[in-house]
């Protein structure tokens, strides 16, 4: 069975992004790694980083039922 040509080219990573850490982050990335069997660490900061992401997008999102907070420019009598 042959793979989609557009979804591979779609979802293949091109962009990159570098991270630096100081020593006690470093050393605790280390420690967590080793501790979880975490394998790939590349896949592992990928996947925090978006996950934390996609929460705050979600905390943020407005909804239909909510009530906005009020300010100081609101009017009501």
């Amino acid at each position: 069975m042959k793979r989609s040509f557009y979804k591979e080219d779609r979802l293949k990573r091109t962009s990159r992004f570098s991270l630096m850490l100081n020593s006690r982050e470093a050393r605790a990335l280390g420690i967590y790694c080793s501790r979880y069997r975490v394998k790939n660490r590349s896949e592992f900061m990928r996947e925090t980083i978006m996950k934390a992401i996609i929460k705050r997008f979600e905390d943020e999102h407005p909804s239909l039922w909510e009530e906005p907070e009020p300010t100081l420019f609101d009017r009501k009598a």
